[in-house]
């Protein structure tokens, strides 16, 4: 086969699901932490794999996880702006019970899992925290933290996908990482 018609095969729309597949859980993973938010993780990432799909699916698979990471990151600082004028709005027209006290309004949706819960205390509990103390970093350390460490992008990658620089990418994963040891030092 020519080197063209592997280039054409490599684009082909099962190598495009399968690289969503493997990737879609980590992303969602990444904007749940950003938002804190099961269904507005899930419609972020939904949307960056449809704009992935729609705009990039004839490049190389090797630029698939730059450029989807970078629709995942554009996609997250859309929700923030959006949350931004939602939460304005809803401070005039929160909704009050019958007692006089805000209604949170939002579904509170049960855990599943299928382990022993004696299995998992301990890792369950640790993760908790972890995910708490990555919740509290500021937003690009975050990010930055998330792709180098759980989505294995190298320095440039991660300066692709955010739109920043790469010693920008250095500076905010070092203070993430320095945070994190700081914080969870006293944890362990």
């Amino acid at each position: 086969m020519s080197s063209a018609g592997q280039r054409a095969k490599d684009r082909s729309p099962a190598n495009l699901d399968q690289f969503l597949a493997a990737n879609e859980r980590r992303a969602y993973r990444i904007c749940l932490l950003a938002t804190g938010q099961q269904a507005d993780a899930l419609d972020i990432v939904q949307d960056a794999m449809l704009k992935l799909v729609r705009h990039y699916a004839r490049r190389a698979p090797a630029e698939w996880p730059a450029l989807f990471h970078r629709i995942v990151q554009n996609t997250i600082k859309d929700w923030y702006r959006k949350e931004k004028v939602r939460r304005r709005w809803r401070s005039w027209f929160s909704t009050h019970d019958d007692d006089g006290e805000k209604e949170d309004g939002l579904e509170q949706h049960p855990q599943s899992g299928t382990h022993q819960p004696d299995e998992l205390t301990g890792q369950s509990m640790a993760m908790e925290h972890l995910d708490e103390q990555i919740r509290l970093l500021p937003l690009r350390q975050q990010q930055v933290f998330l792709l180098r460490q759980w989505e294995g992008l190298d320095v440039a990658a991660t300066a692709k996908a955010m739109g920043i620089s790469e010693g920008s990418v250095k500076t905010h994963y070092s203070r993430a990482v320095h945070k994190l040891r700081e914080t969870l030092e006293e944890h362990v």
